[in-house]
């Protein structure tokens, strides 16, 4: 984040009552007002008519200690926050959303600058957007924006849908497709990792690399999500997005500079690059009952909310293959679930064992493969795994590691939607999704929604089905 100063906003926060804004955006902008970035004032459009202006920052401060944010400090009025009830999300009460925009804009001698980010359910993108094009709330003198959150779509068809429409009251460049993990620093690294290193960079291609893994696992189950969750499943929900988007990012060939578009072009070119997925290397999985970390949890038909003849998946992991000149018959291992042994992102790229070996006591299955680690959360950071020999008369080696943190060395890192959010004011789309990368995304994915797999159990706190090391050919996952 640099020091330049941004023109003043004002944002609409459509579900500004619900757990996403209480959760992640207040914070984050707060967070991002103590910095004097810049100067911008907020609405939270919400459903209910039982907040005012006043009851509406209550709401805000309170949410803002639960989520361990010190509002003492910070010594706050919150005179800038706003509340307006959209109701049942009617063209009418959008109509009254509109004048209070303008009333506000006069009163508080605003250019027009807005930004609308729709922090509601999937289902609710359409009836937002449509409204706020009908009541011209996309239009002004200023710059218009509009922020949208993960999934974008539920499939190929529904997401072109979605982006017709968006399309007709929004310009491409005025929309910011958000998923949040592109927010995260250590995910932004991956880019100066590759790139400002030329050690690794020389390495990255299917000469030098035998797999590449990339891992999401989560220990919570579906907790408050589970209306949701069961009708989308991990594929959906994971796979197609978040885990899609780091593949792209340690896949993708280098940029001419990073620049939005030029990123985007070249994340698009993997997408349309990987081969269709085979179904015989797709696993499903559904949580049982078991414990983790020490503490008894259910199985996934024993949630609330979750129906005991549920079939949705909790659990995923396929193998994609790259058929370029840099990645040909290198397999990306893509993994996610929920109740796992431990939740952790990262992604472990392992290299190929030498061609030979020297050692007569060692056959070359004997030595173990250098491997880079990048653990994106928690503890962020990386590990390079490599060989040494022990010290002692008889030839024995060891693997030891290379160790960087994160936290050791710059402190607190900021939180993906500090990042993703001042990024939108300045208007820096580099980290935000594209019309066709969302699509070139489901046409990968869509074909596997409609195959009906097997199901396999796993115990909560394990790491998922058995059937999924055969994905692997033998060896073992990195992650364990």
């Amino acid at each position: 984040m640099n020091g330049k100063k941004i023109p003043p906003y004002l944002l609409v926060i459509v579900g500004g009552t619900g757990d996403l804004a209480r959760r992640k955006l207040l914070p984050a902008i707060c967070r991002l007002r103590e910095k004097n970035l810049s100067e911008f004032y907020l609405i939270g459009a919400g459903t209910g008519k039982k907040h005012n202006d006043l009851t509406y920052r209550d709401f805000v401060a309170r949410s803002l200690e639960e989520e361990g944010v010190d509002i003492g400090a910070m010594g706050d009025s919150f005179d800038w926050l706003y509340y307006h009830s959209v109701g049942g999300g009617s063209v009418e009460e959008y109509k009254s959303l509109a004048d209070r925009v303008a009333e506000l804009e006069k009163k508080l001698n605003l250019s027009g600058n807005r930004v609308f980010y729709l922090a509601v359910p999937p289902s609710v993108f359409p009836n937002a957007i449509k409204n706020i094009g009908e009541v011209g709330l996309n239009k002004s003198a200023g710059e218009i924006k509009l922020v949208v959150e993960k999934p974008f779509g539920q499939d190929l068809q529904s997401a072109r849908e979605l982006n017709a429409l968006v399309h007709k009251y929004f310009d491409e460049s005025q929309i910011y497709r958000i998923d949040h993990y592109l927010g995260k620093e250590t995910v932004q690294n991956l880019l100066a990792f590759r790139f400002s290193n030329a050690m690794f960079e020389s390495l990255w291609n299917r000469d030098r690399i035998e797999r590449v893994e990339i891992t999401v696992a989560e220990t919570v189950g579906v907790e408050h999500r589970a209306g949701y969750y069961d009708r989308v499943g991990a594929l959906r929900d994971m796979i197609q997005n978040h885990l899609t988007q780091l593949l792209t990012l340690i896949a993708m060939e280098v940029p001419t500079a990073l620049e939005a578009d030029d990123v985007r072009h070249e994340k698009v070119k993997v997408l349309r690059a990987v081969s269709p997925i085979s179904t015989d290397e797709v696993i499903f999985g559904q949580y049982t009952r078991g414990a983790v970390q020490g503490k008894e949890a259910a199985s996934y038909t024993e949630e609330e909310g979750i129906s005991k003849e549920s079939h949705t998946e909790t659990f995923v992991a396929l193998k994609l293959n790259i058929s370029n000149w840099r990645w040909q018959g290198v397999p990306f291992v893509l993994r996610t679930g929920k109740r796992l042994f431990k939740g952790i992102t990262e992604v472990a790229i392992t290299f190929r064992r030498p061609p030979v070996s020297i050692f007569r006591q060692f056959s070359i299955k004997d030595i173990q493969p250098n491997k880079l680690v990048m653990t994106l959360q928690p503890n962020e950071g990386f590990d390079l795994f490599f060989k040494v020999k022990e010290p002692g008369d008889s030839y024995k080696l060891s693997t030891q590691s290379l160790h960087f943190e994160y936290s050791e060395v710059f402190g607190r890192i900021p939180d993906a939607y500090e990042t993703l959010l001042l990024d939108v004011l300045r208007g820096d789309q580099t980290l935000f999704v594209r019309a066709d990368e969302v699509e070139a995304s489901w046409e990968l994915y869509t074909p596997l929604l409609s195959h009906s797999f097997d199901v396999y159990n796993y115990a909560s706190g394990t790491w998922g089905p058995e059937e999924a090391e055969q994905l692997l050919d033998g060896e073992k996952w990195c992650t364990m």
